[in-house]
C-alpha cells in the first residue's frame, strides 16, 4: 500500500519529505512485524540483536562496550540486556582480565541453540520483504546506504 493510503496524507512538501516519512513509516512497520516473531522465541529485537553480535565473535567473549558500538540501536543499555539473557542462560560473562571495569561476554550453548532454532526459520523473517525482488532488495540497500554517507561527509 502506499504511504500517502497508509497515512491518509496526499500532499508532503516535496519528495524528500515523503520518502523520509515513508522510511520512518516502514521502519516502525518492520520492527513491529520482527517483535512479533521474535516474541514467540521469547527475546527482543534488542536480545536477538546482542546474541547475533556474540556469535559472530564465538567462540572469543567481547565487552559489553564493544557490544554497543555494534548493536543496530546504539541507545539501547547493553549492559542491561547482557543481564537479562545472561538470567535466561543464554550467555556468560565475567569480570575483564585486561580491565576490571569491563564485564566479557559470551555466548553461550543454549544462546546458539537459540539463533539456530530461529535461523531454521529464517523464511519467515524474509518473508517480511517477500514483495521485493532480490535485485530490488540490492538496490533497496545501495540506496539506504548512499542516504547514509550523506551524513558522514558532513
Amino acid at each position: 500500500m502506499r504511504i500517502e493510503e497508509e497515512i491518509h496524507q496526499n500532499k508532503f512538501r516535496n519528495e524528500y519529505q515523503k520518502a523520509a516519512i515513508n522510511l520512518i513509516y516502514t521502519h516502525n512497520w518492520l520492527t513491529t512485524r520482527l517483535k512479533n516473531f521474535l516474541a514467540e522465541h521469547e527475546i527482543t529485537l534488542q536480545q536477538y540483536n546482542v546474541l547475533r553480535i556474540l556469535r559472530g565473535q564465538f567462540p572469543d567473549s567481547i565487552s559489553t562496550s564493544a557490544i554497543r558500538e555494534r548493536m543496530l540501536d546504539r541507545s539501547s543499555d547493553a549492559s542491561r540486556i547482557v543481564e537479562r539473557i545472561h538470567k535466561q542462560g543464554l550467555v556468560e560473562k565475567k569480570t575483564s582480565m585486561a580491565d576490571k571495569r569491563l564485564v566479557d561476554v559470551k555466548i553461550s550453548n543454549k544462546g546458539l541453540k537459540l539463533l539456530e532454532k530461529i535461523d531454521a526459520v529464517t523464511e519467515d523473517l524474509d518473508r517480511i520483504l517477500g514483495n521485493l525482488e532480490l535485485e530490488e532488495a540490492v538496490e533497496l540497500n545501495r540506496l539506504l546506504d548512499k542516504v547514509r554517507s550523506k551524513e558522514e561527509e558532513q
